[in-house]
Formats: structure tokens, sequence, C-alpha cells
């Protein structure tokens, strides 16, 4: 049996090669090549290990013909085109874990830092100055640590900061109370969180929920004296609005590893008061840089070898088999776990898939890895349905799958349901024909919708007229509806609108609905 062959196209560990052949893989070392030099070489392989400096495009794809997969040594994959792999059947895989302590312990250096302001005292130090009076820090023993994000990474940040003696307060939509009393902090939400921390630390993803999830209104209302620190993502805070605050004072101090535009050669933060930055060197240790790419050997040559898949994002788990009769129901899964997440409001602690008729025949891992995807990629932009269900798990969501072979009004019923602290909601969607998937229950409220592009979810009072005065605020905002849904729970009682229009819905427009009268509910949904 040939053995499979990778290449190394990145600088590296040394023992990522050696991991390579221990697994039964012939492995290559070529790096610094220019593109035109990999699209010479690279269809001679079924592996690619990179880091950032090699760039995955289209074309690279196309000539590597034998390429199976491509394995990144860290968690940014910008510079792979991951569309265009799928369609060419390459599996990509990152390794989201491998730099958590080394950004935990930046966030934390950044926080000591902020508190006895070593890098102004440093330089005024060297300049020739002894300005010990112009500095007078804090100490962090008995303040209070606010989190934004308690999964993998947050979760070391809290461990390390009681060893600080620092009280930790934590908002996080999925940290149910056991996974908080595990991790011996507490749980709250943002706003309760800003107003009580003396430190913030950010640990959350960017996504379209958390972009400039500390905005100048919440900012506005944390603790006056509050410090920042943000070891994430950038664009999770308005850089306009905190150097104003830092002007003005209310915020005492901030840290910020990562900007809204990167490599960030001009930003309105620099020269703000008490301002402290690093160019995004939250995984640059040694050790970080050797877990990492350990980690993608063992991911690739475990797939190329035996057919195991860890960390990839965009490949479910499932075998050559099961895919053409399983990829519908996954696809209606991802979108009916999608719709829940969009809506589903408070802390999200138990979550059951429930399967009925045909679906309650297949296997139902791949259909609950969906449903987990679509629910976890609000909050996360490393998801996909392998890993769906350990990032669930971390996060202390408890998952029910349930298989009921009983007839029901469908041939064949998904349901999803979300226990929040604001009570049980519910989704439901079945299969027309083999592949067309159809949202039929929305909370309890029958409607016929299929689930696709840009959409409008509006729960109003049932009562004449409505539909025409939100055609008419379309209208006049020069949006166009594709499909029109309706649903009610009784005459004259609680209604649905789901609309999908052809373009993304504006905040603007967004606060116009909701002041339509008979409106309760207004949400702009993405599928």
């Amino acid at each position: 049996m040939t053995k499979p062959k990778v290449l190394i196209s990145d600088k590296m560990d040394p023992n990522a090669a050696r991991i390579f052949e221990e697994r039964g893989c012939d492995v290559d070392v070529i790096t610094g090549q220019t593109p035109e030099e990999l699209l010479k070489i690279i269809g001679q392989y079924d592996g690619l290990a990179i880091r950032s400096s090699t760039t995955v495009t289209p074309e690279i794809l196309d000539a590597a013909t034998n390429l199976k997969v491509i394995g990144r040594a860290g968690i940014g994959v910008d510079n792979v085109d991951i569309p265009y792999a799928s369609g060419k059947g390459v599996v990509v895989m990152n390794t989201p874990f491998g730099n958590s302590i080394t950004t935990a312990e930046h966030a934390i250096a950044m926080i000591m830092a902020l508190a006895r302001q070593i890098p102004a005292a440093d330089a005024r130090t060297q300049a020739g100055e002894w300005p010990k009076s112009a500095f007078m820090g804090v100490e962090v023993t008995g303040k209070t640590l606010g989190l934004i994000g308690a999964g993998n990474i947050g979760s070391i940040v809290a461990s390390r900061a009681q060893g600080l003696k620092m009280k930790v307060v934590a908002y996080d939509p999925f940290l149910t109370e056991d996974r908080a009393v595990e991790l011996g902090i507490e749980k709250a939400d943002l706003e309760d969180m800003l107003a009580r921390a003396d430190f913030v630390s950010l640990h959350t993803p960017l996504t379209d929920q958390t972009r400039n999830i500390l905005n100048r209104e919440r900012l506005a209302k944390a603790k006056p004296g509050i410090r920042i620190v943000n070891c994430a993502r950038g664009g999770l805070i308005d850089e306009a609005a905190l150097k104003e605050m830092l002007e003005s004072g209310h915020v005492a101090g901030a840290a910020l590893d990562v900007f809204a535009e990167e490599p960030a050669k001009e930003n309105p933060l620099f020269g703000a008061p008490n301002f402290i930055c690093t160019p995004h060197l939250g995984a640059s240790t040694g050790e970080a840089q050797v877990n990492v790419a350990l980690q993608v050997a063992e991911q690739l040559s475990d797939y190329l070898v035996n057919g195991g898949v860890t960390n990839a994002l965009n490949m479910p788990s499932l075998s050559a088999e099961e895919a053409p009769k399983l990829r519908p129901y996954m696809t209606l899964a991802e979108r009916l776990g999608s719709l829940i997440g969009q809506l589903a409001h408070g802390n999200l602690t138990k979550i059951s898939i429930e399967r009925e008729g045909a679906a309650a025949e297949l296997n139902g891992k791949p259909i609950t890895g969906a449903v987990l995807a679509g629910l976890m990629r609000q909050y996360s932009d490393a998801v996909n349905m392998v890993n769906a269900p350990y990032l669930a798990k971390e996060r202390g969501l408890e998952v029910r799958e349930i298989r009921n072979e009983r007839d029901g009004a469908y041939n064949t019923l998904i349901r999803v349901t979300v226990a929040t602290s604001q009570g049980d909601r519910s989704v439901a969607g079945t299969l027309f024909g083999k592949e067309d998937s159809r949202l039929v229950s929305i909370f309890g409220i029958g409607i016929e919708a299929e689930l696709a592009g840009h959409m409008l979810y509006i729960v109003n009072d049932d009562a004449p007229g409505f539909i025409g005065r939100v055609g008419s605020l379309l209208g006049e905002a020069g949006v166009n509806i594709g499909t029109f849904h309706l649903g009610r729970r009784e005459a004259g009682g609680e209604a649905v609108l789901l609309l999908s229009v052809d373009q993304s819905i504006s905040p603007e427009l967004l606060e116009k609905a909701c002041k339509l009268e008979g409106v309760r509910t207004v949400k702009a949904l993405e599928f």
C-alpha cells in the first residue's frame, strides 16, 4: 500500500515531520516557495501542512489533483479558500486549542501591565527620567474580573485570575450554572457584569452577534475606572468610542493585542492615555508554536491513514455510504439550529434534537452535529459539524437526542428544543420530496417556510392591516420581498410573519419595524 504523501510548506517545529513519518506518511519539508513554485509540485501530495505564509488559492487547489486534506497549524484560516476547497473535496482542518494557554497568559500579562502602568513607566525610566511619583498603580487582589466569554481560553484566564485572588464574573450565553460552579465563577448578564467589573477581558470570536459588543452605550454604562483587555479578536470593541472613554477617564486603561484592521499601522487609539498595545502576540510563544505543529501533524496523519476527522472546518463526520442520504437532513438540521440560535433569548442550558418518522431511521450523530453547528455558529467563527458537540459540552450545554418511530403529521420530522432561562423554545422542520427542507413550526405556531438567505422575523398581534403596513415599510425602504409566510396561534392572538428579502435588513429599518403598531418582536435572520 502506497504511503500518503504530505508537504510541509511553512516553517514549523521539526517534530511535526517526525510524527508524520512515525504514523505512516512520507513527508517533504519545502518552505519559502513562491506560488508558482508551489503550483508545480502540489499535485503529488495527499496532504498539505501550513501556517500563515502559504496561501491556498483556487489556482493551487486546481493544481492539487491528489490533495485530500489541508492542515493549518493555528486557528486562523484566512489564507485558505475554504469554499473552493470544499468544492474540490478537500478537507480543511485547524488547531484551535493549541495556543489556549499562551493566549490566556498574554491576557493576564496585559491585566498586570495595566494595573501597574508598566510600559509607560519603562519608557520614561529608560529615557533618563525617574518618575516614581508619576505612577500610582492598583492591586488586582480583591478586584473583580469580568469575562466576555468563558469557553476554552476564558476559563483558563478565570483560573489564573483566581490564583491572583480576583473575583471572576462572566457573561457567556452558553455558560450553565453547573459549569460556572465548576469553574468557581459567577454568571451574570453583560450589563450587570460591566457595572461591577474593575477589569474586563474579552474571549469571544468575532461574529455578527459579538461585533462591537463593547459599543459606546455599553462602555458608558460600565463601572467608572474600568480597565479593558482584548486578546481575542479585533472588531469586538468600538475603538473610536474607547478612545473617547480613555480621554475622559471613564475607562482607566485599555490593553489590546488585536485591532479591527490589521496590521494596525494607524489606529485612533494610538497615543490615547493609559493605552497599551501589542501586535497580535497572543499565540506567539515557542510552546504554542510547538503545540500547534504537533497537533496538525497528528490530525493530518490520522485522517490520511485512518480516516479520523478532528477540527475539520468543512466536513461532517460521515461515511461515504451515509453521505448522500443524510446530506438533506443535515442541511435542514443546521438551519433549524441556526434559527433557534438566532431567536432564542436567555442562557441556553439544554437542547434536545428529536427525530421522527424516516429521520428516526438514520444515523443521528451527524444530524445532532449539524444542529449544534448551526446553533453554535451564532457565537463562534470556527464551528463545524465535527467540533460543535465538543464545544457544546465544553460550555456545559446538555444535549439530548430523542428517536421517535411513531407516525406523525409528516413522513419525516426534526424538532429542536432549547431550554432557556425564559422557558423552552422549539422549532421543527421536514423534507418535501427528497431534498426540499421546510420549517413547519416555530415556538408552537404552525408556519411553512424555506429557511434561506436574508429573512425578517416578526411576532405581532393578529389584526387587520398589519401585513399592509409591513409591506409598505419595506417598499419605502427599497427592500424587495421574495416570499411571505404567515402563522398564528389563534384568531386575534399572537401571529408570526416570516419574510425572505433580497438584501440584508439594516438596523435603521429594524428600528422602524419595531415601532409598527402591533409589533411584539422583530429580528433579522441570516442563513
